[in-house]
Protein backbone atom coordinates (compact mmCIF):
# COMPACT_ATOMS: atom_id res chain seq x y z
CA UNK A 1 0.00 0.00 0.00
CA UNK A 2 2.84 2.38 0.86
CA UNK A 3 4.51 1.85 -2.52
CA UNK A 4 1.20 2.27 -4.36
CA UNK A 5 0.48 5.52 -2.52
CA UNK A 6 3.88 6.93 -3.34
CA UNK A 7 3.61 5.86 -6.97
CA UNK A 8 0.54 8.06 -7.20
CA UNK A 9 2.77 11.12 -6.82
CA UNK A 10 5.70 12.00 -9.00
CA UNK A 11 8.75 11.75 -6.78
CA UNK A 12 11.24 14.54 -7.46
CA UNK A 13 14.52 15.58 -5.88
CA UNK A 14 13.79 19.00 -4.41
CA UNK A 15 10.41 18.16 -2.90
CA UNK A 16 10.90 14.60 -1.73
CA UNK A 17 14.55 13.49 -1.80
CA UNK A 18 16.52 16.58 -0.77
CA UNK A 19 15.02 16.74 2.75
CA UNK A 20 16.06 13.11 3.33
CA UNK A 21 19.59 13.57 1.97
CA UNK A 22 20.22 16.92 3.66
CA UNK A 23 19.17 15.63 7.07
CA UNK A 24 20.89 12.25 7.00
CA UNK A 25 23.78 12.45 4.52
CA UNK A 26 24.90 16.05 3.96
CA UNK A 27 26.21 16.61 7.53
CA UNK A 28 29.17 14.37 6.59
CA UNK A 29 29.10 14.70 2.81
CA UNK A 30 30.12 18.33 2.36
CA UNK A 31 33.42 20.20 2.01
CA UNK A 32 35.98 19.52 4.78
CA UNK A 33 33.85 16.84 6.44
CA UNK A 34 34.42 13.11 6.80
CA UNK A 35 32.47 12.02 3.71
CA UNK A 36 34.58 11.21 0.62
CA UNK A 37 32.32 13.23 -1.69
CA UNK A 38 29.70 16.01 -1.51
CA UNK A 39 25.95 15.42 -1.37
CA UNK A 40 24.72 18.99 -1.50
CA UNK A 41 23.06 19.56 -4.85
CA UNK A 42 20.86 17.70 -7.30
CA UNK A 43 23.93 17.10 -9.46
CA UNK A 44 25.88 15.65 -6.51
CA UNK A 45 23.13 13.21 -5.62
CA UNK A 46 21.84 12.23 -9.06
CA UNK A 47 25.23 11.09 -10.36
CA UNK A 48 25.53 8.69 -7.41
CA UNK A 49 21.87 7.75 -7.26
CA UNK A 50 22.26 3.99 -7.85
CA UNK A 51 24.97 3.76 -5.20
CA UNK A 52 22.84 5.76 -2.75
CA UNK A 53 19.88 3.49 -3.46
CA UNK A 54 21.95 0.39 -2.72
CA UNK A 55 23.55 1.58 0.56
CA UNK A 56 20.28 3.01 1.92
CA UNK A 57 18.23 -0.07 1.06
CA UNK A 58 20.80 -2.27 2.83
CA UNK A 59 20.85 0.26 5.73
CA UNK A 60 24.62 0.49 5.48
CA UNK A 61 24.07 4.24 5.27
CA UNK A 62 23.52 6.54 7.03
CA UNK A 63 25.60 5.18 9.91
CA UNK A 64 24.34 5.90 13.42
CA UNK A 65 25.75 3.44 15.96
CA UNK A 66 23.67 4.45 19.00
CA UNK A 67 20.40 2.71 19.82
CA UNK A 68 17.65 5.25 19.08
CA UNK A 69 15.15 3.27 21.17
CA UNK A 70 17.40 3.71 24.22
CA UNK A 71 17.58 7.53 23.93
CA UNK A 72 16.56 10.23 21.43
CA UNK A 73 19.19 12.56 19.97
CA UNK A 74 19.15 15.89 18.20
CA UNK A 75 21.68 14.70 15.63
CA UNK A 76 20.34 11.20 15.09
CA UNK A 77 20.18 9.80 11.59
CA UNK A 78 18.32 6.87 10.11
CA UNK A 79 15.84 6.26 7.32
CA UNK A 80 12.28 5.01 7.62
CA UNK A 81 10.88 2.38 5.27
CA UNK A 82 8.97 5.19 3.56
CA UNK A 83 12.09 7.27 2.99
CA UNK A 84 14.00 4.32 1.55
CA UNK A 85 11.04 3.64 -0.75
CA UNK A 86 10.98 7.28 -1.90
CA UNK A 87 14.64 7.06 -2.91
CA UNK A 88 13.98 3.84 -4.80
CA UNK A 89 10.96 5.30 -6.64
CA UNK A 90 12.93 8.45 -7.50
CA UNK A 91 15.67 6.35 -9.10
CA UNK A 92 13.20 4.14 -10.95
CA UNK A 93 11.25 7.22 -12.08
CA UNK A 94 14.21 8.76 -13.91
CA UNK A 95 15.78 11.04 -11.25
CA UNK A 96 13.36 13.93 -11.77
CA UNK A 97 14.74 17.20 -10.36
CA UNK A 98 11.63 19.23 -9.57
CA UNK A 99 11.76 22.91 -8.62
CA UNK A 100 13.93 24.40 -5.89
CA UNK A 101 11.91 26.83 -3.76
CA UNK A 102 13.50 29.65 -1.77
CA UNK A 103 11.56 28.44 1.29
CA UNK A 104 13.05 24.95 1.09
CA UNK A 105 13.83 24.15 4.74
CA UNK A 106 16.41 21.50 3.86
CA UNK A 107 18.26 23.98 1.64
CA UNK A 108 18.23 26.52 4.45
CA UNK A 109 19.69 23.84 6.72
CA UNK A 110 22.60 23.33 4.31
CA UNK A 111 23.24 27.06 4.16
CA UNK A 112 23.31 27.09 7.96
CA UNK A 113 25.85 24.27 8.01
CA UNK A 114 28.07 26.19 5.62
CA UNK A 115 28.18 29.34 7.74
CA UNK A 116 31.79 30.43 7.96
CA UNK A 117 33.47 30.15 11.37
CA UNK A 118 34.57 33.31 13.16
CA UNK A 119 38.07 31.99 13.70
CA UNK A 120 40.01 29.23 11.93
CA UNK A 121 43.26 28.10 13.52
CA UNK A 122 45.50 25.87 11.47
CA UNK A 123 48.68 24.12 12.56
CA UNK A 124 51.55 26.57 11.95
CA UNK A 125 53.04 24.44 9.20
CA UNK A 126 52.55 21.00 7.65
CA UNK A 127 53.75 18.29 10.00
CA UNK A 128 55.94 15.63 8.30
CA UNK A 129 54.79 12.07 9.00
CA UNK A 130 57.41 9.35 8.69
CA UNK A 131 56.78 6.37 6.44
CA UNK A 132 58.11 3.96 9.06
CA UNK A 133 54.71 2.53 10.11
CA UNK A 134 54.95 4.01 13.61
CA UNK A 135 52.22 5.60 15.69
CA UNK A 136 52.96 9.21 16.49
CA UNK A 137 51.57 11.44 19.25
CA UNK A 138 52.29 15.17 18.95
CA UNK A 139 51.41 18.45 20.60
CA UNK A 140 50.83 21.61 18.60
CA UNK A 141 50.31 25.17 19.82
CA UNK A 142 47.73 27.35 18.07
CA UNK A 143 47.70 30.90 19.55
CA UNK A 144 44.28 32.51 19.16
CA UNK A 145 45.53 36.12 19.24
CA UNK A 146 41.99 37.22 20.11
CA UNK A 147 41.95 40.84 21.34
CA UNK A 148 39.09 40.31 23.81
CA UNK A 149 37.18 37.60 25.64
CA UNK A 150 34.79 35.60 23.48
CA UNK A 151 32.24 32.86 24.06
CA UNK A 152 32.47 29.75 21.88
CA UNK A 153 29.04 28.57 20.72
CA UNK A 154 30.25 25.84 18.36
CA UNK A 155 33.50 23.97 17.64
CA UNK A 156 34.58 22.01 14.60
CA UNK A 157 37.72 20.18 13.49
CA UNK A 158 38.98 19.29 10.03
CA UNK A 159 41.66 16.65 9.63
CA UNK A 160 44.22 17.87 7.15
CA UNK A 161 45.00 14.30 6.17
CA UNK A 162 42.15 11.85 6.78
CA UNK A 163 44.38 8.85 6.03
CA UNK A 164 46.67 9.38 9.02
CA UNK A 165 44.80 11.48 11.61
CA UNK A 166 43.54 8.99 14.19
CA UNK A 167 42.10 11.42 16.72
CA UNK A 168 42.71 14.82 18.28
CA UNK A 169 42.13 16.47 21.62
CA UNK A 170 41.78 20.24 22.03
CA UNK A 171 42.88 22.04 25.21
CA UNK A 172 43.16 25.71 26.23
CA UNK A 173 46.00 27.54 27.98
CA UNK A 174 45.65 31.14 29.21
CA UNK A 175 49.23 31.61 30.47
CA UNK A 176 50.94 31.69 27.05
CA UNK A 177 53.81 29.73 28.61
CA UNK A 178 53.23 26.41 26.84
CA UNK A 179 53.87 27.56 23.28
CA UNK A 180 57.22 25.78 23.28
CA UNK A 181 55.38 22.45 23.22
CA UNK A 182 54.60 23.00 19.53
CA UNK A 183 55.67 19.96 17.51
CA UNK A 184 56.93 17.96 20.49
CA UNK A 185 56.32 14.24 20.81
CA UNK A 186 54.38 12.99 23.84
CA UNK A 187 57.50 11.01 24.77
CA UNK A 188 59.80 14.06 24.74
CA UNK A 189 61.01 14.78 28.33
CA UNK A 190 60.39 18.51 27.73
CA UNK A 191 56.66 17.80 27.60
CA UNK A 192 56.55 17.01 31.31
CA UNK A 193 57.78 20.50 32.17
CA UNK A 194 54.99 22.09 30.14
CA UNK A 195 52.43 19.79 31.73
CA UNK A 196 53.14 21.29 35.17
CA UNK A 197 51.11 24.33 34.12
CA UNK A 198 47.40 24.08 34.94
CA UNK A 199 45.20 24.41 31.87
CA UNK A 200 42.01 26.46 31.58
CA UNK A 201 40.41 23.58 29.66
CA UNK A 202 41.90 20.08 29.79
CA UNK A 203 39.33 18.78 27.31
CA UNK A 204 37.57 21.44 25.26
CA UNK A 205 36.74 19.21 22.29
CA UNK A 206 37.67 15.81 20.94
CA UNK A 207 37.61 14.65 17.34
CA UNK A 208 37.49 10.98 16.42
CA UNK A 209 36.51 9.38 13.10
CA UNK A 210 32.85 10.11 12.44
CA UNK A 211 32.53 12.98 14.91
CA UNK A 212 31.18 16.33 13.78
CA UNK A 213 30.89 19.94 14.87
CA UNK A 214 29.25 20.45 18.27
CA UNK A 215 26.90 23.42 18.70
CA UNK A 216 25.79 24.47 22.18
CA UNK A 217 22.25 25.54 23.18
CA UNK A 218 21.18 29.11 22.48
CA UNK A 219 22.40 31.57 25.09
CA UNK A 220 25.23 29.29 26.25
CA UNK A 221 28.90 28.96 25.41
CA UNK A 222 32.41 28.23 26.63
CA UNK A 223 34.40 31.29 27.64
CA UNK A 224 37.57 31.90 25.64
CA UNK A 225 39.91 34.34 27.36
CA UNK A 226 41.59 37.00 25.26
CA UNK A 227 44.86 35.87 23.66
CA UNK A 228 44.42 32.29 24.91
CA UNK A 229 46.36 29.48 23.25
CA UNK A 230 44.87 26.26 21.95
CA UNK A 231 46.84 23.06 22.39
CA UNK A 232 46.17 20.31 19.90
CA UNK A 233 47.09 16.80 20.99
CA UNK A 234 47.25 14.79 17.76
CA UNK A 235 47.45 11.02 17.31
CA UNK A 236 48.72 9.89 13.92
CA UNK A 237 48.15 6.32 12.76
CA UNK A 238 51.07 4.32 11.31
CA UNK A 239 51.83 5.18 7.68
CA UNK A 240 53.92 3.03 5.30
CA UNK A 241 54.79 6.08 3.19
CA UNK A 242 55.98 9.61 4.11
CA UNK A 243 53.13 12.10 4.29
CA UNK A 244 52.10 15.41 5.87
CA UNK A 245 49.22 16.83 7.89
CA UNK A 246 48.04 20.36 8.62
CA UNK A 247 44.77 20.06 10.52
CA UNK A 248 42.64 22.97 11.70
CA UNK A 249 39.95 23.91 14.19
CA UNK A 250 36.94 26.11 13.53
CA UNK A 251 35.48 28.34 16.24
CA UNK A 252 32.10 30.06 16.21
CA UNK A 253 31.60 32.98 18.60
CA UNK A 254 28.46 34.31 20.28
CA UNK A 255 26.84 37.31 18.62
CA UNK A 256 24.45 37.86 21.50
CA UNK A 257 24.82 37.89 25.28
CA UNK A 258 25.76 34.56 26.84
CA UNK A 259 23.69 33.76 29.90
CA UNK A 260 25.30 30.47 30.99
CA UNK A 261 28.65 28.75 30.61
CA UNK A 262 29.03 25.27 29.13
CA UNK A 263 31.22 22.92 31.16
CA UNK A 264 32.57 19.43 30.58
CA UNK A 265 33.88 16.43 32.45
CA UNK A 266 35.14 12.99 31.51
CA UNK A 267 34.56 9.58 33.02
CA UNK A 268 37.78 7.73 32.26
CA UNK A 269 39.87 4.67 32.88
CA UNK A 270 40.90 5.91 36.33
CA UNK A 271 37.23 5.79 37.38
CA UNK A 272 36.84 2.07 36.61
CA UNK A 273 35.53 0.18 39.63
CA UNK A 274 36.79 -3.30 38.71
CA UNK A 275 40.45 -2.58 37.97
CA UNK A 276 42.95 -3.43 36.61
CA UNK A 277 41.90 -2.34 33.13
CA UNK A 278 43.48 -5.31 31.35
CA UNK A 279 41.95 -7.62 28.76
CA UNK A 280 43.88 -10.88 28.80
CA UNK A 281 44.78 -12.61 25.54
CA UNK A 282 42.05 -15.00 24.39
CA UNK A 283 39.47 -13.61 26.82
CA UNK A 284 36.44 -11.33 26.89
CA UNK A 285 35.98 -8.76 29.64
CA UNK A 286 33.45 -6.28 30.98
CA UNK A 287 34.38 -3.10 32.88
CA UNK A 288 32.28 -0.69 34.90
CA UNK A 289 32.48 2.94 35.96
CA UNK A 290 30.37 4.22 38.84
CA UNK A 291 30.68 7.91 39.73
CA UNK A 292 28.47 9.97 42.04
CA UNK A 293 28.00 13.72 41.51
CA UNK A 294 27.36 16.26 44.25
CA UNK A 295 25.63 19.00 42.24
CA UNK A 296 22.70 19.05 39.79
CA UNK A 297 23.51 19.40 36.12
CA UNK A 298 21.82 19.59 32.73
CA UNK A 299 23.46 17.31 30.17
CA UNK A 300 23.96 18.57 26.63
CA UNK A 301 25.72 15.59 25.04
CA UNK A 302 27.86 12.48 25.50
CA UNK A 303 30.85 11.12 23.56
CA UNK A 304 31.70 7.43 24.17
CA UNK A 305 35.21 6.26 23.30
CA UNK A 306 36.88 2.84 23.00
CA UNK A 307 39.38 1.30 20.57
CA UNK A 308 39.49 -1.78 18.34
CA UNK A 309 38.44 -4.67 20.60
CA UNK A 310 35.55 -2.75 22.16
CA UNK A 311 32.24 -4.51 21.46
CA UNK A 312 29.43 -2.80 23.39
CA UNK A 313 29.02 0.45 25.32
CA UNK A 314 26.22 1.51 27.64
CA UNK A 315 25.81 4.51 29.96
CA UNK A 316 22.97 5.66 32.18
CA UNK A 317 22.30 7.60 35.38
CA UNK A 318 20.58 6.44 38.56
CA UNK A 319 19.02 9.32 40.53
CA UNK A 320 18.66 9.34 44.35
CA UNK A 321 14.96 8.47 43.80
CA UNK A 322 15.90 5.37 41.83
CA UNK A 323 14.96 6.79 38.43
CA UNK A 324 17.08 5.55 35.51
CA UNK A 325 18.07 8.09 32.84
CA UNK A 326 19.40 6.50 29.67
CA UNK A 327 22.38 8.22 28.03
CA UNK A 328 23.77 6.03 25.24
CA UNK A 329 23.77 2.37 24.19
CA UNK A 330 25.86 0.94 21.34
CA UNK A 331 25.41 -2.77 20.66
CA UNK A 332 27.99 -3.04 17.88
CA UNK A 333 30.95 -0.78 18.61
CA UNK A 334 32.59 0.62 15.47
CA UNK A 335 36.01 2.14 16.08
CA UNK A 336 35.82 3.91 12.72
CA UNK A 337 32.57 5.68 13.47
CA UNK A 338 32.47 7.54 16.78
CA UNK A 339 30.16 10.45 17.50
CA UNK A 340 29.12 13.07 20.00
CA UNK A 341 25.46 12.36 20.76
CA UNK A 342 23.51 15.52 21.52
CA UNK A 343 20.24 15.05 23.38
CA UNK A 344 16.99 16.43 21.95
CA UNK A 345 16.25 18.03 25.31
CA UNK A 346 18.61 18.94 28.12
CA UNK A 347 18.72 16.03 30.56
CA UNK A 348 18.39 16.97 34.22
CA UNK A 349 20.66 14.97 36.53
CA UNK A 350 19.95 15.57 40.23
CA UNK A 351 22.63 16.06 42.88
CA UNK A 352 23.53 12.71 44.41
CA UNK A 353 22.93 10.83 41.15
CA UNK A 354 25.34 8.14 40.01
CA UNK A 355 26.71 7.71 36.49
CA UNK A 356 27.03 4.06 35.45
CA UNK A 357 29.08 3.11 32.40
CA UNK A 358 29.55 -0.43 31.09
CA UNK A 359 31.94 -1.52 28.33
CA UNK A 360 32.62 -4.99 26.94
CA UNK A 361 35.75 -6.11 25.09
CA UNK A 362 36.64 -9.15 23.00
CA UNK A 363 40.32 -10.07 22.91
CA UNK A 364 39.88 -13.45 21.24
CA UNK A 365 41.06 -14.73 17.87
CA UNK A 366 37.38 -14.83 16.78
CA UNK A 367 37.21 -11.03 16.88
CA UNK A 368 38.05 -9.82 13.33
CA UNK A 369 38.95 -6.37 14.71
CA UNK A 370 41.64 -7.76 17.03
CA UNK A 371 44.91 -5.99 16.10
CA UNK A 372 47.00 -8.97 17.20
CA UNK A 373 47.21 -12.48 15.74
CA UNK A 374 47.64 -14.42 17.92
CA UNK A 375 45.98 -12.26 20.61
CA UNK A 376 48.10 -10.49 23.24
CA UNK A 377 47.22 -8.94 26.58
CA UNK A 378 45.83 -5.42 25.97
CA UNK A 379 45.69 -2.66 28.57
CA UNK A 380 45.24 1.09 28.77
CA UNK A 381 47.07 3.29 26.30
CA UNK A 382 46.70 6.01 23.67
CA UNK A 383 47.85 3.75 20.82
CA UNK A 384 45.32 2.29 18.41
CA UNK A 385 46.31 -1.23 19.53
CA UNK A 386 45.89 -0.28 23.20
CA UNK A 387 42.46 0.24 24.76
CA UNK A 388 40.52 3.06 26.39
CA UNK A 389 37.18 3.44 28.19
CA UNK A 390 35.88 7.04 28.24
CA UNK A 391 32.66 9.00 28.35
CA UNK A 392 32.98 12.75 27.71
CA UNK A 393 30.05 14.97 28.73
CA UNK A 394 29.12 18.59 28.05
CA UNK A 395 26.76 20.09 30.63
CA UNK A 396 25.31 23.23 32.22
CA UNK A 397 24.85 23.89 35.91
CA UNK A 398 21.18 23.04 36.40
CA UNK A 399 18.58 25.79 36.21
CA UNK A 400 14.90 25.34 36.99
CA UNK A 401 13.05 24.27 33.86
CA UNK A 402 16.08 22.99 31.94
CA UNK A 403 14.43 19.61 31.45
CA UNK A 404 11.90 21.33 29.16
CA UNK A 405 14.52 23.06 27.00
CA UNK A 406 14.75 21.63 23.50
CA UNK A 407 18.15 21.83 21.78
CA UNK A 408 18.20 23.15 18.22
Amino acid sequence: MLVDAQKAIEVNFHEHIAPIIHKNCTPCHQPNKSGPFNLLTYEDVSKRAKFIGKVTESRYMPPFPADRQFQAYLNERGLTVGEITKIKLWIEGGLKEGVLKSTDISQQSIESDLIKPDLVLKMNKPYPISGENLEDFRFFSLPSNTPRDEYITAIGFTAGNKKVVHHSRLMVDTTNTIRGIDGLSETDPKVYEFQKTALKEEFLYGWVPGNDKISFPKGTGIKLNANADFLLNMHYAPSPVPDTDQSEIQLYFAKEKIEREVRNFTLRDNDISNKPFLIKAGQKATFFISKKIDKPMSLISVLPHMHLIGKTFRAFVITPDGEVINLVKIDNWDFNWQMTYQFKKLLKVSAGSTFIVEGTYDNTAENPENPYNPPRDIGYGWGTKDEMFNLVLYYLDYKEGDENVEQK
